[in-house]
């Protein structure tokens, strides 16, 4: 048995999981469902139904991890040979876009993608304020930075920069020079190509 079991759908964000499993190098075996015929056992996985999900044998023992930002660190975690993890001068701004990745950023998006509209005076009420907020503060700390972190990448660039890649991909995020560089860097990695090409192949078989 591998080490690790991955639950995914074809186009979902199993994809953002995927790259992380790559840059850890982990030993995982997958579990390729589709969105209309996921079994009723695996609501035992994610009572939610959702993917990606993880579970870590160790020990004996089956521990499961959802939500793709937990999972990408989790992975860090456990393989911490593979230099993902923040140095602890790189803790506060790892851990802080990865949080605005998994929250502000993604909720914004998706809000903006619904044809949600946060009336002007309620938009401290909502965690993301605005696209055009949320946008604006990871533009200026793109603008002097090259990833999440700092100056090198780590886990949390998996997840910060999947919304990016998909987000531009699709329209949803507007193309800027320091977007566009950053994801740019991003994709050049060996094992974001490893990933892609996977999904890629998952996707197309999907959809012939």
């Amino acid at each position: 048995m591998s080490e690790f079991t991955f639950y995914t759908v074809a186009m979902s964000r199993g994809q953002i999981t995927r790259w992380a499993l790559h840059e850890a190098g982990a030993d995982y075996e997958q579990v390729i469902m589709d969105w209309a015929t996921r079994p009723d056992s695996y609501k035992a996985i994610n009572p939610m139904n959702k993917v990606p999900a993880l579970v870590h044998h160790l020990d004996g023992q089956d521990y499961i991890v959802t939500e793709a930002a937990a999972i990408n660190h989790y992975l860090a975690e456990t393989h911490p040979d593979k230099d993902l993890l923040p140095q602890p001068q790189e803790r506060a701004s790892y851990f802080r876009w990865l949080f605005f990745a998994a929250g502000p950023l993604e909720q914004a998006v998706v809000g903006k993608a619904m044809g949600w509209e946060v009336p002007p005076d309620r938009t401290a009420m909502a965690g993301f304020g605005s696209l055009e907020l949320a946008l604006e503060a990871i533009e200026g700390w793109l603008k002097v930075n090259d990833f999440a972190a700092g100056d090198r990448f780590t886990m949390a660039d998996t997840y910060l920069g999947s919304q990016f890649v998909w987000g531009l991909r699709f329209g949803s995020i507007p193309e800027k020079p320091a977007f566009s560089a950053y994801v740019e860097r991003i994709t050049q990695r060996p094992a974001y190509g490893e990933a892609n090409a996977i999904d890629g192949k998952l996707i197309a078989n999907a959809a012939g």
